[in-house]
C-alpha cells in the first residue's frame, strides 16, 4: 500500500510540474503546440482540422477584434486580470451570478493544460501557469498559440482552419466583419456559427468590430 501511495504522489508531482516544463518547451516559434481537447479528439477515434499560421500572416483586424473581445486589457496584465477577476470572487461570495474573468493567458494554460469543466480547483491551477507563461512568452508568443488552439467548431482549431472553414479564406485575408463574427464565435464555439450568425451575434459582432476599429492604444504589445 505504501508503494501505491508514493506512486500516486509522485504521478502528481509530474502532472502539476509538467506544464511549467512545456512552457519552456514551447517557448521556440518553431513549436507548434496541441491542446487537451485536440488530444481528446484523437483519443476518441476522431480526427480534428488544425493548420498552423504564424502571428505575422494573421491578419491585425481579427488579432484586434479578439482581444477586444476576450482580454481587452492584455497588454497591460501579467497573466491575470486581477480586478476583474477580485469583481467574480465579490460577486460569488455575495450570491450574485457572476461573469467571466477569465484573459487569453488563463484560457491558453487550461485549453493547453487543463479541463474544460469549470471549477474552483482548475482555476486555481490555471492562474499560476497563466502568470509562469505570461513571464516566459512574449506577448506576441502567447497570442500565436492561443489563435492556433482556440476552437472555433466541433473539431476545427485554430484561425487558419476557422477562416478556411467559415470563409473559404486564409487568416490573411479576413475582413474586419469576417474578423469580428470570428472573435464573438469564440465563447460558444459549439453554438454560434460566424458564417450564419444570429441577430444576437450579429449585434455582438457589430460592437466588437466598432471596438477592434478603434483599438490602436491596446494592442501596443503587438505591433
Amino acid at each position: 500500500m505504501g508503494r501505491i501511495v508514493r506512486a500516486v504522489v509522485l504521478t502528481l508531482i509530474v502532472l502539476l510540474i509538467l506544464p511549467y516544463l512545456l512552457v519552456l518547451l514551447y517557448t521556440p516559434s518553431f513549436v507548434r503546440p496541441v491542446s487537451t481537447l485536440m488530444l481528446m479528439e484523437l483519443a476518441s477515434g476522431r480526427t480534428y482540422e488544425r493548420q498552423w499560421v504564424a502571428f505575422e500572416d494573421i491578419n491585425p483586424v481579427l488579432v484586434q477584434s479578439v482581444m477586444m473581445s476576450e482580454d481587452g486589457r492584455y497588454c497591460t496584465h501579467s497573466g491575470v486580470d486581477w480586478d476583474a477577476l477580485n469583481v467574480v470572487i465579490d460577486d460569488a461570495l455575495a450570491g450574485e451570478a457572476t461573469r467571466g474573468a477569465s484573459t487569453i493567458p488563463m484560457q491558453v494554460a487550461k485549453n493547453l493544460f487543463l479541463f474544460s469543466h469549470r471549477s474552483v480547483v482548475r482555476k486555481a491551477l490555471e492562474i499560476p501557469i497563466a502568470l509562469w507563461a505570461d513571464l516566459v512568452w512574449s506577448k506576441r508568443r502567447m497570442m500565436e498559440i492561443y489563435l492556433n488552439i482556440a476552437e472555433w467548431a466541433p473539431g476545427v482549431f485554430g484561425i487558419e482552419a476557422a477562416a478556411q472553414t467559415y470563409f473559404g479564406v486564409p487568416a490573411a485575408k479576413l475582413t474586419r466583419r469576417q474578423a469580428a463574427l470570428l472573435a464573438v464565435t469564440l465563447p460558444s464555439p459549439t453554438k454560434r456559427n460566424p458564417a450564419k450568425p444570429s441577430k444576437g451575434v450579429s449585434r455582438l459582432a457589430r460592437t466588437i468590430e466598432a471596438r477592434a476599429h478603434q483599438s490602436g492604444a491596446y494592442v501596443k504589445c503587438l505591433y
